[in-house]
């Protein structure tokens, strides 16, 4: 279970090994004047929401009509592989 920690910046930066330890448990929001302006991630929740498949990507984009993809031909075949 996620948990969310809110901090002010000067609570960050009077206490930042405690942020980086509430990170571990869930995102960390940094406000200034009251307002989020940052988040802490631990650096595997960073790479979980960072990890893309970039066709996926492309087709979601508004402008995919305008991308051209490598596709292969409904001709092509698999080719044994050589391992000799």
């Amino acid at each position: 279970m996620s948990v969310t920690t809110t901090l002010s910046s000067r609570e960050f930066n009077q206490n930042t090994s405690e942020a980086k330890k509430a990170a571990d448990k869930g995102p960390v929001f940094i406000t200034d004047r009251g307002r989020p302006a940052h988040v802490l991630l631990s650096i595997d929740e960073y790479r979980r929401l960072t990890r893309t498949d970039q066709i996926a990507d492309l087709l979601a984009m508004p402008e995919a009509a305008e991308v051209d993809l490598p596709l292969g031909r409904a001709g092509d075949v698999a080719v044994p592989a050589d391992l000799g």
